[in-house]
């Protein structure tokens, strides 16, 4: 919880949520100068920026009730059913959609645990769990943020996917060649 008491809960949320507003922002401009047109960048980019803002203002300022960790499990969830229609809808793709899939996956096991571990095992103590989530979900979202921005494959997750795609895939004849 080192970033939220440095930061401040609310600043780190408007931050990450001006970032995915920056984003969808140069990917609109984008989109009018015609240089992406065929692509699902500009709808994938308005579906973070909606689902972040909604999340991060309804749920804190209007929501009557304290929002869990489960609430933020099921957002991630709905966002990336939302993401998938988009591309069923389109049928291209970005190499910034699998970062989202991925990121927005990540942060969903990453809530369910802090679920699991506040409110089912019931732990007040801070450990390295509440860390690993306070990093690793800010981490991800500022990942999402700059592949939204430069829509390249700059971590290899495309490389990695297709090797373990090609891994599984491998025709059968050259399983039993080996």
């Amino acid at each position: 919880m080192f970033l939220a008491e440095f930061f401040g809960l609310f600043s780190l949320s408007a931050l990450v949520t001006w970032g995915f507003l920056m984003a969808f922002f140069f990917n609109l401009f984008v989109y009018s100068l015609d240089v992406k047109r065929r692509t699902t960048l500009l709808l994938s980019s308005l579906v973070m920026v909606v689902s972040y803002s909604v999340t991060d203002y309804l749920f804190t300022w209007i929501s009557y009730y304290n929002t869990t960790y489960f609430d933020w499990a099921i957002h991630d969830l709905i966002t990336i059913i939302f993401l998938i229609f988009v591309y069923k809808l389109s049928k291209t793709t970005t190499p910034s959609l699998l970062y989202l899939l991925i990121g927005l996956s990540i942060n969903l096991m990453l809530a369910l645990l802090m679920h699991l571990d506040i409110f089912i095992n019931k732990n007040i103590e801070p450990w390295f769990l509440w860390d690993i989530y306070t990093f690793g979900v800010t981490f991800i979202d500022l990942v999402m943020i700059v592949a939204l921005i430069v829509d390249k494959d700059f971590l290899g997750l495309h490389k990695l996917k297709n090797k373990i795609v090609s891994l599984f895939l491998r025709p059968k004849i050259a399983r039993d060649c080996n």
